[in-house]
């Protein structure tokens, strides 16, 4: 394990707070970067997130694809938890947090809006990010790859009818734009670009030059990581540090529903006797959530500055140090997989 991975949080603790100060100190040149978008996503981050996968993408053995449907109970303990049980347990947790236990810090009109934007959160399963951290814990890229398009299959017809019976709102409108968009940027195109680097680099077939090639991009991809950590937090500086009571207030339940998370899949992957390199994927991809489609929905149906966009925005804070904190656990924990 090289240096950058070995010292990863770290790296990341950093990046939090050089993403805090660089955001408060010139705030107008992250608005710059801000608003290099189209249909809601960030362009730069794109780039960024683009330079994660990409290295994942290149390992991708299509020929292997075939032999995924042999292990069919990584795949369905995935399904089950992302759409069976997640966006349910999310609305829960927000209620009980925020109608109870905090009722008496927030008036109930933000209250209702915080609760949205956790149950937008917990209705998008993540895509993109998930090959990162597959990648960090050596999960199976053949088996992370068809998880994730399964599921962005059904989040194409499910995530609307789920979110409006949460919401209860019967005309969600999913920006489709966005969504389509995030999924040709954040899985097609690297996928495809992947196969042709592959196909280049392995005609012979002994894998030397495509290893090669992979451990020189390793870095990139860390480097893809922090800078994008760095942005997401320079981009919310002003808002963190001008509201630190309510993002602290959002993030305790956000934090208990996605280490909860974790841990109803982490146990059912060890019943179901699962090896660690489809373990760990399904684990995390259970886990994190798809933040640009959650972000998006929460500005398109709440406005810009309502409660529900904040709430996703914590979502999207919280995630990497929470991700790469369940990522340790797994390595940790690898004999205790199959």
């Amino acid at each position: 394990m090289g240096l950058f991975e070995r010292y990863l949080s770290l790296w990341v603790g950093l990046g939090i707070v050089a993403g805090i100060v660089l955001g408060s100190l010139a705030p107008g040149v992250f608005s710059s970067l801000a608003a290099i978008e189209y249909a809601q996503v960030n362009l730069v981050v794109a780039v960024l997130i683009w330079l994660m996968i990409y290295p994942m993408m290149v390992q991708i053995d299509f020929s292997s694809l075939k032999d995924v449907g042999k292990k069919p109970k990584g795949l369905m303990l995935t399904l089950v938890i992302n759409w069976l049980v997640k966006p349910f347990s999310m609305a829960v947790i927000g209620w009980l947090f925020f109608r109870v236990l905090f009722a008496d810090w927030v008036d109930p009109q933000s209250a209702t809006e915080y609760i949205a934007g956790m149950i937008l959160l917990g209705a998008a399963p993540c895509t993109a990010m998930v090959f990162i951290w597959s990648q960090l814990t050596k999960g199976d890229p053949n088996y992370t790859l068809v998880q994730v398009s399964i599921n962005d299959v059904i989040m194409v017809f499910a995530f609307a009818p789920i979110t409006a019976l949460l919401l209860g709102i019967s005309d969600i409108q999913v920006p489709w734009e966005t969504l389509l968009l995030s999924l040709g940027l954040y899985v097609v195109l690297p996928l495809i670009a992947g196969a042709l680097t592959r196909q280049r680099l392995d005609r012979a077939e002994d894998h030397t030059r495509l290893a090669a090639f992979v451990a020189r991009l390793k870095p990139w991809s860390i480097v893809g990581l922090l800078a994008t950590v760095v942005l997401l937090f320079g981009f919310q500086a002003e808002t963190i540090l001008a509201q630190p009571l309510i993002i602290l207030l959002i993030a305790i339940p956000l934090l208990l529903q996605t280490y909860g998370i974790f841990f109803i899949t982490y146990v059912a992957a060890r019943g179901l006797r699962l090896p660690h390199s489809v373990a760990a994927p399904a684990c995390l991809i259970g886990t994190s959530n798809f933040f640009e489609l959650a972000v998006a929905v929460a500005i398109s149906l709440f406005g810009l500055h309502s409660g529900a966009a904040l709430a996703t925005v914590v979502g999207v804070l919280v995630e990497v140090p929470v991700m790469l904190s369940l990522v340790w656990l797994l390595n940790r924990n690898r004999s205790q997989f199959s």
